[in-house]
């Protein structure tokens, strides 16, 4: 069994994480919520998602789990304006999702899970971590995405800093500790990353939100925020460019 019940902005959120990286998710859903996990097809990102129950206006489940086509679900979704109210069953005799959006009704058939990879979530100790304002972020991958591919995020215990170099110009945001929302490093952490992926991971952030990025030394780094007004969390991993010497 799954019936819930959502306003459009709580699934929009779980599309708008979930769509740029794979385009067919498994849901696993118990009476807890919905979790989801997994790794884009280049090997390059991971995703961690949690919506919690009570970010439903209504819930029940029994543990299972859905093949979903995000690319048909966000189109679907697409039909609802905001502040919509969504119905959504699990029709197990059609092996059927039944989204009801007003007076619309779409059954969307589901893929089938068996062949569908459970990632692990590793666990990585990196020795920095950084609170940091949504707007200051996108702001400096904005910037970057105009002269580069790729930036270079580095932090110590007093600065946290983006860069980019293209052929002809450069792109640098500092934030000193006091301008931060929160800065802990045990000495300095540089690693280099593909500002396509990046800039995706944050897109979904409100830009007055916080949101938490762990860092090392060309490790991959670790992106933590809220969604669905707080009773949803989400953790990407994203591995790092090794600049060639």
């Amino acid at each position: 069994m799954f019936n819930a019940k959502a306003k459009a902005e709580i699934l929009k959120d779980l599309i708008d994480v979930t769509s740029p990286l794979v385009n067919e998710v498994k849901f696993n859903v118990s009476e807890k919520g919905i979790n989801l996990r997994a790794v884009d097809p280049a090997h390059v990102a991971m995703v961690d998602l949690t919506i919690e129950k009570d970010a439903f206006d209504e819930f029940k489940a029994d543990e299972m789990e859905l093949g979903v086509d995000m690319d048909k679900f966000a189109g679907i979704m697409r039909l609802a304006s905001s502040g919509d109210s969504i119905s959504l069953t699990y029709d197990d005799k059609a092996n059927r999702l039944v989204i009801q959006i007003g007076n619309l009704v779409r059954k969307m058939a589901l893929i089938d899970t068996a062949g569908m990879p459970d990632p692990k979530m590793p666990t990585l100790e990196l020795p920095g971590k950084v609170v940091v304002k949504a707007s200051e972020l996108i702001q400096g991958v904005r910037a970057s995405e105009a002269i580069s591919d790729h930036l270079a995020i580095s932090m110590n215990k007093d600065n946290f800093e983006l860069f980019a170099e293209g052929d002809t110009d450069t792109v640098n945001l500092s934030l000193s500790k006091d301008m931060l929302e929160g800065l802990t490093s045990n000495g300095d952490c540089k690693s280099l990353f593909s500002i396509d992926y990046l800039s995706n991971m944050i897109k979904p952030v409100k830009s007055s939100e916080p949101l938490t990025i762990h860092l090392g030394n060309d490790n991959p780094t670790r992106v933590e925020f809220a969604i669905a007004n707080k009773k949803g969390h989400v953790t990407y991993l994203l591995a790092p460019r090794i600049e060639s010497e």
